[in-house]
């Protein structure tokens, strides 16, 4: 089982001078509505009776995040049939830099976090998805549509989701973790073995929680009560790592680390995972259609197999991240209890799941969370 590591998440702001000089090129310019709703662009008229092998189909994808033989299994399929060419980005930035490049970036369909498809939709580069042409979308937990960046699934399909929480040594930590307080200030023979990451929603997602505010606020008092709170934990010798606390974990150098559910190493009987008291996030990796694509029938039906069970299951089984897909993981429990009973995020169900809140795109405002992690950073 490969358990690959990537950089999923990296903060809007960097790239919305970017998009910004990409959708003067395009001609675009689509900006939020009065109540804050996202523009609605016209869908294309598609031809459900295309003929998809006359049509090919790009993706950009995180690397390890997808069969490696999907390109084969795509092409093989009877219902399929069509050229699918995998393209890689290391990190959401990357991808929103191929994507906002030019008038047409040359992807069909763009694997992106939750905010990040919320932020190309608010733009008006993506294309409003055509139900009836990913009939899969019925193998879909009910609560998948209920995410705040796109109620409804109306431009993004999840691809998988999870939350954030406390990962813990059960041998080195004496007193189970419930709050993130025992994260921000911890027991003092922790000292040197507790981390906190420092992309910027997920380094102020703990503080924010411990002073009783949403991850998605704008508020400047509650952001200072955040950073006075971040900086007190460095000053206490907070330690910091975004890929690499998992390892860490397992060979005892770390005790205590922030980190994303399914990269908890519970399989190991000693490694705990816990959402702390005052709550967490929902946060989502999702599959959307670009608006310039060409090939929008073939990109539906892309989608449409990734939601097959025995397609999307992969995702639990090998990265170890649950997915919104029903039938998907009813599969997963069916195949492969073991696996299941040994990490408890997979366990995790949806109404678990929707007790976090859902990061959100906030424009210009992702500046603040920008300017936070950089004081931090600076902060001797």
């Amino acid at each position: 089982m490969s358990r690959t590591r990537y950089a999923r998440h990296l903060p809007v702001a960097a790239v919305a001078a970017g998009l910004a000089l990409a959708l003067a090129a395009c001609g675009g310019g689509g900006s939020t509505s009065a109540d804050g709703a996202a523009p609605s662009a016209a869908a294309d008229e598609l031809n459900p009776n295309a003929d998809l092998k006359k049509q090919s189909v790009t993706i950009t994808i995180w690397d390890g995040y997808s069969p490696k033989d999907l390109p084969e299994r795509v092409k093989q399929d009877s219902k399929l049939g069509f050229d699918l060419k995998t393209t890689l980005h290391a990190t959401n930035e990357e991808a929103m830099a191929k994507l906002t490049a030019g008038t047409d970036s040359g992807i069909d369909v763009a694997f992106v976090s939750g905010q990040y498809a919320q932020a190309l939709n608010e733009q008006g580069l993506l294309e409003p998805l055509h139900p009836e042409l990913i009939p899969n979308l019925a193998n879909l937990y009910p609560e998948a549509a209920q995410m705040s960046f796109d109620k409804g699934n109306k431009f993004s399909v999840p691809y998988t989701w999870g939350t954030t929480g406390i990962c813990y040594r059960t041998d080195l930590v004496k007193t189970k973790p419930t709050s993130w307080n025992d994260l921000l200030n911890p027991a003092p023979e922790l000292k040197g073995k507790v981390t906190m990451m420092t992309t910027e929603r997920w380094l102020a997602l703990p503080a924010l929680k411990a002073v009783g505010a949403s991850i998605n606020t704008t508020d400047d008092k509650q952001l200072a009560q955040a950073k006075d709170t971040l900086l007190k934990a460095k000053q206490a010798g907070m330690l910091y790592d975004d890929t690499t606390f998992g390892a860490k974990l397992e060979k005892g150098e770390a005790a205590l680390v922030e980190a994303w559910d399914g990269w908890c190493p519970t399989t190991n009987p000693k490694i705990k995972f816990e959402v702390p008291k005052e709550g967490s996030d929902l946060w989502s990796d999702t599959m959307v259609i670009m608006k310039t694509s060409k090939n929008k029938e073939a990109a539906h039906a892309f989608i449409n197999y990734i939601l097959d069970p025995s397609v999307h299951s992969w995702v639990s089984e090998n990265i170890l991240y649950k997915v919104p897909n029903k039938a998907a993981m009813d599969l997963l429990n069916a195949n492969n209890k073991d696996l299941v009973a040994k990490n408890t995020p997979l366990q995790m169900t949806p109404a678990e799941l929707l007790k976090g809140e859902s990061i959100v795109d906030l424009g210009e405002d992702s500046g603040k969370y920008t300017r936070l992690a950089t004081e931090i950073s600076a902060k001797q």
